[in-house]
């Protein structure tokens, strides 16, 4: 089959955004000002576990620069239901304790009450003056402590969902669930080898430099406008909705430019809270997250207790695969791990396989998506154990994953069959790139020693529900309107989409995100579905731009027929390009507006994977990253700087999860590094150039062959520089992170 060509796509024009940037002109949610504005600070508990036994807000409320507080009791009184607000069903009440606690707090850092202010200062001063009392209840920290018989249970009411039906007594297992493929016991028994293994995972923060900053303005006609950093402005619209019992009509979310976000800016923490008090204010009213009530207050991604066993046969065919994945929810129900079951074996084509699926509730902040949530953990898993399947049966650890890779028609264990796909082809170009048969050069230092290591990882991908609208101008450039929060340079990559139909340059684009009264509804930037789904709408949206000329053209030509390629219309004798018909569309008609909606299905998913060189002193411990490269499938890459750089960003994470990052929790369940300064992430002087190896294997179902590239790239890491550490040590990791006193301790064990 031929390759398309495309004259704008697989090109590296600059960002539309980008002057507002580097400049300092673009606005941010911390940037928003107006008149009679009042600053919000949020009362946070200082027990991971405990009964609230009174609030006495009275001091506070004397205060003479205090203007409003409110605690759980302003929501409005509404029955108990179940909503789902995409991301999977949950009872109102949880939704609305994570915002402002009643009854019990379950978290170091879980909302109690708030005020509003005449500034930040004043409102965090007042915010102190609230009496709180409370009884100190036992916490649980981990999913095997709080899954215990007789562990202190979060919620009296909570009842496990064993294999979909409700059982009786009262646990912190939110949720049971197995997947099954195949006979795994059979296919045990046919191995020639089976090796099984245990690993652990810290909590791990998404680490974006922006905090959460919302602010709202209950207006005097009856409708809430909330400005904020969010990667989904509609879900803050329907979440907002949702607890403050108001229909989405009277809600409008204008979505601020983002620093950062990682799945992490999906859930919603201030914007209910600022609503609550500009309703009692009268006022607009700000909340801007410190750094410490980010890290204590919004949603880390899970840590994790992981069981995988994987069986062999001798030439290295896997015949047999069991994982067990209990996964830390945080105070409520949601642990990544149904996602975690669906990619824990996906890379691979294994004919019998078991699942099981744990979501455990435990006394820390309610869990967040993380990109590409709960398959980091689950691959540090199953790539460490395969490494050690390949050295057992001496065989390269890459051929050993190229031999059994997932192909078009394999089937996953949860049902899924996949369509064509990139992962053998990725496993390919890692094998024949120049770093994989590289020497490793010498150590620094007498006392280090150097390995190399590979993993491979897949995402999913999501669809879900996307809109533009595109508005054609007398010069000839286009107006694009969509709802997609930019946050790796998406406005450029969906303008490209549309103008490669238009046969138009992508400076001739004018792309704007909007706020949810403006464009049709659009699912949140994250899934790695921004550039699949949206930029589907905009290619969509620019077919209706392109039909609606051809008639104007026809109209002005007075011909039946009229084609279009290239940027240019021709009908018989005639021929215009689209900016010559676009500047004469008013003298035949209504003004040229595209729209398009989609919700489409079979995102294809995307495979990536790393080959990894380490340095460990093996006097200290301390891994040093020394060359690393990132391959993975892109499907068709509309901006390959874009690409290159989600792979590059999502791998520099993956060094901090794999190396030092992670909640240090005491026994008491307090956070003991809640800053930048204690919670380690990568700089620049711990990660090596990354290279980058794009591979282009076309998802069949989208019109440019697009896959979401921002999610797999964070899913190999951990798992290879632990197959590297122990290249170069021969000692095996099973935690999360390996920093120098694991690293230390596993050397010292011998």
């Amino acid at each position: 089959m031929s390759t398309p060509q495309y004259s704008l796509i697989g090109t590296r024009p600059p960002r539309h955004d980008g002057a507002d940037k580097v400049t300092g002109r673009a606005l941010y949610g911390a940037d928003l000002k107006m008149s009679g504005l009042l600053h919000g600070s949020i009362l946070r508990s200082p027990h991971a576990h405990a009964r609230i036994l009174s609030i006495d807000t009275s001091k506070a409320a004397a205060h003479p620069d205090c203007r409003g507080i409110v605690t759980a009791a302003d929501f409005p009184a509404t029955p108990e239901r179940i909503v789902d607000l995409g991301e999977g069903e949950t009872p109102l009440s949880y939704i609305r304790g994570n915002m402002l606690a009643s009854g019990k707090v379950l978290y170091e850092g879980h909302a109690v009450a708030a005020v509003a202010a005449t500034s930040a200062q004043a409102a965090a001063e007042i915010a102190k003056l609230i009496e709180m009392k409370y009884e100190p209840l036992p916490c649980v920290l981990t999913a095997p402590a709080a899954m215990a018989p007789g562990a202190p249970l979060l919620h009296p009411d909570l009842r496990c969902k064993e294999f979909g039906q409700p059982t009786t007594a009262p646990s912190n297992v939110a949720d049971h669930f197995r997947q099954v493929m195949g006979n795994s016991e059979e296919g045990f028994a046919q191995a020639d080898i089976v090796i099984e293994r245990e690993f652990t995972t810290s909590t791990v923060h998404q680490g974006y430099i922006e905090p959460h900053t919302a602010t709202a303005l209950w207006n005097n006609d009856g409708r809430l406008l909330i400005w904020c950093a969010t990667q989904g402005s509609f879900v803050v619209r329907d979440s907002v909705a949702c607890m403050l019992d108001l229909p989405v009509s009277r809600v409008r979310v204008t979505p601020m430019e983002i620093g950062g976000g990682f799945g992490g800016k999906v859930p919603v923490y201030v914007e209910p809270v600022a609503a609550l008090l500009s309703q009692k204010t009268g006022h607009p009213v700000k909340i801007t997250m410190t750094r410490r009530e980010v890290l204590e207050g919004s949603g880390p991604t899970p840590g994790s207790f992981i069981r995988v066993k994987i069986g062999a046969k001798k030439d290295g065919t896997l015949v047999a695969a069991q994982a067990y994945l209990a996964y830390e929810a945080g105070a409520y129900p949601g642990a990544m791990v149904s996602p975690a079951a669906t990619c824990v074996f996906a890379a691979y084509d294994i004919p019998n396989q078991t699942i099981d699926g744990y979501d455990v509730v435990v006394n820390k902040p309610s869990t967040a998506p993380y990109r590409a949530p709960g398959a980091t953990n689950a691959a540090f898993a199953t790539e460490t154990v395969l490494d050690e399947i390949a050295e057992t049966l001496k065989l390269d650890p890459l051929d050993l994953r190229i031999r059994n890779a997932a192909k078009e028609g394999t089937r996953r264990a949860d049902g899924a069959k996949f369509r064509r796909i990139g992962c053998l082809e990725v496993l390919e170009t890692m094998k024949a790139h120049p770093h994989y048969s590289a020497p490793l050069g010498e150590p620094s230092h007498a006392a280090a020693q150097r390995g190399r290591g590979v993993a491979v990882g897949f995402w999913m991908n999501a669809g879900l529900p996307s809109s533009c609208t595109l508005n054609v101008h007398a010069d000839g450039s286009v107006g694009l309107i969509e709802g997609s929060t930019d946050i790796g340079g998406s406005r450029t990559s969906i303008a490209m989409q549309a103008a490669e139909v238009l046969g138009l340059q992508s400076e001739d684009m004018r792309p704007s995100v909007v706020d949810t009264d403006t464009i049709g509804y659009t699912g949140v930037t994250g899934g790695s579905r921004t550039t699949f789904a949206t930029g589907w709408a905009a290619h969509d949206a620019a077919q209706d731009v392109v039909r609606q000329m051809k008639e104007r053209a026809a109209r002005l030509w007075q011909v039946e027929e009229v084609q279009f390629a290239n940027g240019v219309f021709t009908g018989g004798e005639h021929k215009l390009t689209f900016k010559q018909l676009a500047a004469r569309v008013g003298e035949i008609g209504a003004p040229v507006v595209g729209r398009a909606s989609v919700n489409p299905r079979g995102a294809g998913g995307s495979f990536a994977g790393v080959i990894v060189d380490v340095e460990v002193d093996m006097e200290t411990g301390k891994t040093s990253i020394i060359r690393f490269t990132s391959v993975q499938d892109a499907g068709k890459a509309i901006h390959p700087s874009y690409v290159e750089g989600q792979m590059q960003g999502g791998s520099v994470q993956g060094i901090g999860w794999a190396l030092n990052e992670e909640y240090f929790m005491s026994a008491e369940g307090r956070m003991m590094n809640a800053s930048f300064l204690d919670y380690r992430m990568p700089t620049a002087l711990d990660v090596p150039m990354i290279d980058t190896a794009i591979v282009e294997v076309p998802n069949p179902v989208h019109p440019y062959g697009v896959r979401g590239v921002g999610e797999a790239n964070i899913v190999a890491p951990p798992a290879a520089i632990a197959n590297a550490i122990h290249a170069a040590t021969g000692h095996r990791m099973r935690h999360l992170p390996m920093n120098p006193p694991s690293v230390m301790a596993a050397i010292l064990r011998g």
